[in-house]
């Protein structure tokens, strides 16, 4: 089946497997089942959609609504939320049920749900505070210990200023690292020690400017090696030119001219069509162990997927069009930032641990059969948080999504006029940039820029050996953006004892660098530069990069 998107006007495919998947998920009450009808937005627009409603990284500080304490918080204070503190919120000291009401027919489903959505306190951070330890300034994070300004990432000690990293000790500015430790700009990589500006690389050490290389030791400016040490530019040296080379990374004038060299020179090597291991039956990017998934990204352990994005879980099974999932997921929808023992759960958001038969909720836990609920926890069998029985609840439910159905509400996730944050906060922005007029015009809400910005209080010398330790005490100023920075002491010890220099650009803008060098989830079809066989890449066809098949590019590295 052909339609077209209603956002972008592009032409998409419903195959018979999205059709089978929408039945299986369809809600079924009193012997009868509510077919979930096919979606009226391409893969891509359904992705920015579910993305447009998350604010990870912008941070400000506001009060407590129900204590008054000065709290850190995602939500902007401009912003028409009450919004608690998570040690509160997490709390006995109220209720979720108490904001219930009655569903009133005559209006849409969506209109009642916002204004519910305004009134039911939130909490001020996404974070699994009663696992962290010295955690404050994280968010969509759990699990760590002394970690500062770290999002979407787990189980992490002593780890600063990076996104999607899990199991880390020690580490900075890292985008996607696992299992890792004294790592600095590593991107994608997992189970590496001692290594910075490496991207693409396992299991590798003490090494830098690496891309495609696996069991590397003392490795500098090389490209699709294994099991090598002391190579440089993927050739055989010595350990002194290696030290040679090594010592001058404490100059950032040095390692930018590095860097510029190593983009060059990675363009010029042989890339495998996709960045994955150990998968079966699989398009897309950054997938591992991975069976029967389609048009998905950064991806671990799913099977029978298909349009999932940002899923570093265990085991996600039969799910379609997901945004960041926890560790066992089974027949998702639809929904964004769920997980850890969840199953039958659709047009959600933040629905976690142990949670079944939910639909169209925002963070709600440990809960089952609820509709329409905001903020509920350990509860069953609520609509638009009120409590009902279970023979209410399955009589209730059918009707309003018959009434649904009929404003063409039901199968479609939030709206636009539901988005809690500016769109130029959110991870929609991350994929699909607009300007404020773009945005204000599509309905999404905007964040102007705070500009009070300071000028920076000292010279930030070249040489890390150069630096004082009195730079924590002092203000920075980004160079490409001018917003305000400082040097904690904790990230200054780790400059001096790996031998960096110290950052001339805040967080954010390292951050979207870092981004900016993986390629946009996008497949397009070109064939092999080696045996012309046909591939589905994230290359697009204009780009330098040789691309080769999988068995060709095994034939070349291997």
């Amino acid at each position: 089946m052909q339609k077209l998107c209603l956002q972008c006007q592009t032409q998409f495919e419903i195959t018979d497997d999205d059709l089978n998947f929408y039945d299986k998920i369809s809600p079924v009450f009193a012997g009868k089942k509510y077919l979930i009808p096919p979606p009226t937005l391409c893969p891509n627009c359904r992705q920015i959609r579910r993305l447009f409603p998350v604010n990870e990284i912008n941070l400000y500080k506001r009060k407590c609504d129900a204590t008054g304490k000065e709290i850190l918080s995602n939500y902007h204070p401009a912003w028409p939320y009450v919004i608690y503190d998570q040690e509160y919120w997490w709390s006995d000291k109220w209720d979720a049920l108490s904001y219930g009401r009655d569903f009133d027919f005559s209006r849409p489903f969506f209109e009642q749900l916002h204004e519910l959505s305004l009134i039911v306190p939130r909490y001020n951070l996404f974070t699994g505070y009663l696992y962290d330890e010295n955690c404050d300034y994280t968010n969509a994070a759990g699990k760590n210990k002394n970690c500062y300004l770290i999002f979407d990432s787990d189980y992490c000690r002593d780890s600063y200023y990076s996104y999607s990293i899990n199991h880390t000790t020690n580490c900075l500015d890292s985008y996607r690292l696992r299992e890792s430790e004294l790592c600095y700009e590593n991107i994608d990589c997992k189970t590496c020690y001692n290594c910075r500006y490496v991207q693409n690389s396992s299991s590798s050490s003490d090494s830098a400017f690496l891309d495609n290389c696996n069991d590397c030791k003392k490795c500098f400016m090389c490209f699709n090696l294994q099991h090598k040490e002391y190579f440089i530019y993927n050739k055989q040296s010595t350990k002194e030119e290696y030290e040679k080379l090594m010592a001058q990374l404490s100059s950032r004038q040095n390692v930018e001219k590095f860097k510029q060299e190593f983009q060059k020179l990675k363009e010029q090597h042989v890339k495998k069509y996709m960045h994955g291991i150990q998968n079966e039956n699989v398009s897309g990017d950054y997938l591992a162990n991975c069976k029967n998934v389609f048009e998905s990204f950064d991806c671990n352990e799913a099977w029978d997927c298909r349009y999932i994005y940002q899923s570093w879980g265990s085991q996600i099974k039969d799910s379609m069009d997901f945004n960041e999932c926890g560790d066992f997921a089974e027949l998702i929808y639809e929904s964004s930032s769920c997980g850890y023992n969840i199953n039958r759960i659709s047009f959600s958001m933040g629905i976690l641990d142990q949670c079944s038969n939910i639909t169209y909720c925002y963070r709600c836990h440990w809960s089952s059969d609820l509709f329409g609920c905001v903020g509920l926890k350990r509860k069953k069998y609520c609509i638009l948080n009120k409590q009902y029985s279970k023979e209410e609840y399955e009589k209730i439910v059918p009707k309003i999504i018959e009434h649904m159905k009929k404003n063409g509400e039901f199968g479609e996730f939030f709206p636009a006029f539901m988005m809690p944050h500016g769109y130029n906060e959110t991870l929609a922005m991350d994929y699909a940039q607009l300007t404020k007029e773009e945005a204000l015009k599509k309905g999404y809400k905007w964040l102007d820029e705070d500009k009070k910005k300071v000028p920076q209080t000292c010279a930030v010398p070249d040489d890390i050996k150069d630096v004082p330790a009195s730079i924590t005490k002092e203000i920075l100023a980004c160079e490409n953006c001018q917003s305000n920075f400082k040097i904690i002491s904790q990230e200054l010890k780790f400059y001096q004892q790996q031998n960096i220099p110290i950052p001339k650009k805040c967080f954010k803008c390292r951050h979207y660098a870092r981004m900016r060098q993986r390629n946009p989830r996008k497949l397009w079809s070109r064939a092999c530069a080696k045996c012309q066989a046909p591939i589905q890449t994230t290359y697009a066809p204009n780009k330098p990069e040789t691309v080769y098949c999988e068995a060709c590019y095994l034939n070349e590295v291997y």
